[in-house]
């Protein structure tokens, strides 16, 4: 009995450690349906759709039909789509393939879709630093980061230099802030009310700061980022776009706001940057505050499943970035250090957090 069940958590073990070393598997996979358009032509397609009308529409040959029809069942095994019989004749019932709320971020006419994320983490200029991740653990930080190792140069002087991956990382950037942008007015509106004037920090091509105007056309804002990202953003007449380094000045304006940009760089960095921050807003009694969008790990956010994804999130910024995602303790230090008396972290916008400090 005692061997039956070390053979049972043996086959266990290896089952999890299967698991574990394919998931790749899964990223190219989606990667492969974002490709040949899958979601798209499911979501158009206005009905339940077959295998073969789906073949047909993609352009693909009926040799390949069961290899599709092998891709489309991991991708509704992991949720992206959904399938039903057509009930037509009981002994032939054909499969039909449905969209679900998942694949919806995987068309690419929706404002709020991730293929330009799913395109940039299969692209070389991250993979490539994962090769060196061993041996860069042991440099006694020569170079930062295992994306210095593999490129001679930080990921903001690589983006600079290659326009391609430059384009994709701010769409990237700005496909999230239109999903994000939607949560935050919607679940996240108080921290507007009184509000006059907002910049924008590495806001990007502007669309959070866009968005905030739209739900509350009394907030004037500016987006302050560096040169390359301000030259290819079209201008706005609402939006105010400055060209700047954050960690020399910030605009001044009743509230700053920080989406996804702490979490690139150094605790030492991060006090840096709070601290043009601090000199920019007016105090916690005169309506000032700070507004960071970032993720709060071992927060009880209601899904177990996030808890691994802001893991593996933390994993990907120490290989590509100088930064990582933080806990609270870890929060609320940088934010003492840099000057600042109080803080609220709002949960309500999944992976991440909206946190408001003050001074």
């Amino acid at each position: 009995m005692e061997n039956a069940n070390l053979n049972l958590e043996l086959m266990k073990a290896q089952g999890h450690a299967w698991n574990y070393i394919f998931s790749f598997i899964k990223s190219m996979s989606l990667k492969c349906a974002m490709d040949l358009g899958i979601a798209d032509i499911i979501h158009t397609h206005g009905k339940p759709i077959s295998l073969m009308e789906l073949a047909m529409k993609l352009s693909i040959p009926p040799t390949r039909n069961n290899d599709l029809r092998r891709l489309m069942r991991l991708l509704v095994f992991s949720g992206f789509f959904d399938r039903k019989r057509d009930g037509i004749n009981p002994d032939h019932e054909e499969e039909l393939y449905i969209p679900t709320t998942m694949s919806a971020l995987l068309v690419k006419e929706n404002d709020a879709n991730i293929s330009s994320l799913v395109l940039i983490m299969q692209d070389q200029m991250l993979l490539n630093p994962w090769d060196h991740l061993s041996s860069w653990f042991k440099q006694d930080k020569e170079l930062a980061t295992p994306f210095e190792v593999a490129h001679g140069r930080g990921i903001w002087e690589a983006a600079s230099q290659n326009q391609a991956f430059n384009s994709l990382f701010n769409e990237v950037m700005a496909s999230d802030s239109r999903f994000v942008a939607k949560l935050f007015v919607e679940e996240c509106g108080e921290a507007f009310r009184g509000l006059r004037s907002l910049v924008d920090v590495g806001g990007g091509m502007g669309t959070m700061a866009r968005a905030i105007v739209e739900a509350y056309p009394q907030v004037k804002c500016t987006v302050l980022e560096l040169p390359h990202v301000v030259a290819s953003s079209e201008a706005s007449e609402k939006v105010q776009l400055v060209a700047g380094d954050m960690f020399q000045y910030v605009p001044p304006a009743d509230a700053v706001l920080l989406k996804c940009v702490l979490h690139d760089w150094s605790d030492e960095d991060c006090v840096k940057i709070l601290k043009r921050c601090k000199e920019a807003v007016p105090s916690k009694k005169e309506g000032g505050k700070v507004i960071i969008i970032d993720m709060v790990v071992d927060l009880d956010i209601g899904f177990s499943e996030l808890v691994e994804t802001q893991l593996l999130f933390d994993i990907h910024m120490m290989v590509q970035t100088a930064g990582k995602e933080r806990n609270e303790c870890e929060w609320k230090k940088i934010f003492m250090d840099a000057g600042f008396t109080d803080y609220k972290i709002i949960t309500a916008l999944g992976l991440r957090s909206a946190i408001e400090v003050y001074h």
